[in-house]
C-alpha cells in the first residue's frame, strides 16, 4: 500500500463517519428548524461525495451534475443565512454576522464544486491555494478554540464561545482540513 492509499483509506474513514454523524444528526434532530436538516443533508452528501472520491467510484457520473449540485450547496449557506432556526422570539443575528459564520461550510462546498471540475492551469493553482488557505486557517481556528489558554483561563470559559452541537468544533475541523488535504492531492 503506498503512502497516499493509506491517507485515502484515513481520510475515507473520517468522511464515512461525518456523513453518519451528519445523517444521524439531520434524521434524529429535535431541532424545529427546517434549515439546520437541509444543512446537515448538505455536510452528508459532502461528507459521502468525498468518501469515495479518492476511489474514483463516482467519476462515471458527469461533472456537470456533480459541480451544480455542489455550486448550489456553496450559494445555500449565505443565502439562507438570517432564515430562522427555530421558533418566533429566538435571538436573530445581523446579517453579515450570520453570514460569516456559514462561510465556512460554503467554502467548503465551493471547494468540492471545484474538485469536480478537472482544470490545470495558474488559475486553477491559485482558487485551489485560495480555498487550502482558507479551509486550513478555519479548521486549524475550529480545532483549538476549545483549548483552554496558558494565561489560566478555565476549560469552561475557554468553551463557551463553541458551537451546540456535541463535538461540532472536532467534526467541522477535521472535515475542513480533510478538505483541505483532498483539494491539494487531487489530480
Amino acid at each position: 500500500m503506498s503512502s497516499a492509499d493509506f491517507v485515502y483509506c484515513v481520510l475515507t474513514v473520517l468522511f464515512a463517519a461525518e456523513a453518519v454523524r451528519a445523517l444521524r444528526h439531520a434524521l434524529g434532530s429535535r431541532s424545529p428548524g427546517w434549515r439546520s436538516r437541509v444543512d446537515q443533508l448538505l455536510h452528508t452528501a459532502m461528507a459521502l461525495a468525498m468518501a469515495v472520491m479518492p476511489w474514483n467510484c463516482g467519476s462515471g457520473l458527469p461533472a456537470l451534475p456533480r459541480t451544480a449540485f455542489f455550486t448550489a450547496a456553496a450559494l445555500w449557506f449565505p443565502l439562507t443565512a438570517t432564515f430562522p432556526l427555530a421558533a418566533a422570539g429566538s435571538r436573530q443575528r445581523s446579517r453579515p454576522t450570520a453570514t460569516a459564520r456559514r462561510l465556512p461550510y460554503a467554502v467548503g462546498m465551493a471547494a468540492m464544486a471545484w474538485m469536480t471540475l478537472s482544470m490545470a492551469g495558474p488559475s486553477h493553482a491559485m482558487v485551489t491555494g485560495v480555498l487550502a488557505l482558507y479551509l486550513l486557517g478555519y479548521g486549524l481556528w475550529s480545532l483549538t478554540r476549545g483549548m483552554p489558554t496558558l494565561r489560566g483561563v478555565s476549560p469552561a470559559a475557554a468553551g463557551s464561545g463553541g458551537t451546540t452541537v456535541p463535538y461540532g468544533c472536532f467534526w467541522d475541523g477535521t472535515m475542513a482540513l480533510g478538505t483541505v488535504i483532498m483539494l491539494l492531492m487531487h489530480p
